[in-house]
């Protein structure tokens, strides 16, 4: 096992510099720059902002410099919020967005899960038909429609929960439903499909030659089975989740990296886009790194010693 994680991680030090590099030269790339605006900014102080930040140098020396801070772990400074390291943003905005994703994939999989198991073991009845519908409904319906409906219905008319801010856990629950649900609905048709195509199995049959209970069959095979193609889907759910909730946090006014990441594409601001950006690479390869571990130990066919 130990063997197995050691060769993962050093298949992510080529990828991450290939992220890193891709992103720099994709930033770099996009018109306009951090110091472009309506207003035009005298030569010489144009001329002492690209000094301070590093851009008057050639790329490929500002690549090598931005290469060596970040294995410094120093992300740089930001040009839209000159008094603040992009360090300090994320440390005060991704809590925040990690606590949102958190309440979002606990949602998705104890309503997903639930729904599956139900869809699986009630095989074409009205909880099948009723199970599947919702899930169907909750994929086809975006982020960025369920958020104001939710605001609208709950909060502005129902009154029942605020309809923005963040604080107590009145103001989680819109957010993490929004941003969950669709997730839920996914995880919900994986769960129904791997229960099913397990229960065809030979050892499922087996097992009720046995006289094993359904109920022990179905909590012990069917859903260890069934879990597989979940597992598997998680890892890029679970990096997907932070990079959603952009939108959910605009939407709920959720006090995360997600605006600053807006607002720092809109600004140009090189150094905070990138350090955002990074940090999702990162947690993507780190879920999918995490997925193959747990992969290994639901499917015996995996060898994971």
């Amino acid at each position: 096992m130990i063997r197995i994680l050691l060769q993962r991680l050093l298949e992510l030090i080529p990828t991450a510099l290939l992220i890193v590099a891709a992103s720099f030269a994709l930033v770099r790339l996009a018109p306009g720059s951090p110091f472009s605006s309506e207003k035009e900014i005298p030569p010489e102080v144009r001329q002492k902002l690209e000094a301070k930040y590093g851009f008057d140098k050639p790329l490929p020396e500002q690549f090598i410099r931005y290469l060596g801070n970040l294995l410094r772990g120093d992300l740089g400074l930001s040009t839209k919020y000159p008094q603040r390291t992009v360090n300090e943003i994320i440390a005060n905005g991704f809590p925040v967005t990690l606590s949102l994703a958190a309440i979002a994939l606990l949602w998705s999989l104890l309503v997903g899960i639930t729904a599956g198991i139900i869809g699986a073991i009630r095989q074409n009845t009205v909880w099948d038909h009723v199970a599947m519908t919702a899930a169907l409904v909750g994929i086809s319906v975006p982020s960025f429609v369920l958020g104001p409906l939710l605001v609208l219905t709950v909060s502005l008319r129902l009154h029942l929960l605020p309809p923005a801010g963040w604080g107590d856990w009145q103001h989680v629950v819109l957010p993490g439903l929004t941003l969950g649900t669709i997730y839920a609905a996914s995880i919900a048709r994986l769960t129904r499909g791997g229960m099913l195509e397990v229960v065809r199995s030979d050892f499922i049959r087996t097992a009720r030659a046995k006289g094993l209970s359904e109920s022990l069959i179905v909590w012990r095979h069917m859903l260890r089975g069934g879990l597989l193609p979940v597992v598997s889907y998680l890892g890029p759910a679970v990096a997907s989740m932070l990079t959603g909730s952009v939108v959910v946090e605009k939407i709920f006014n959720v006090p995360g990296i997600g605006p600053y990441f807006v607002d720092a594409a809109f600004n140009r601001d090189y150094f905070l886009v990138m350090g955002i950006v990074l940090l999702y690479a990162f947690f993507l390869l780190l879920m999918n790194l995490i997925v193959d571990v747990v992969y290994g130990f639901l499917d015996p066919r995996v060898d994971v010693s």
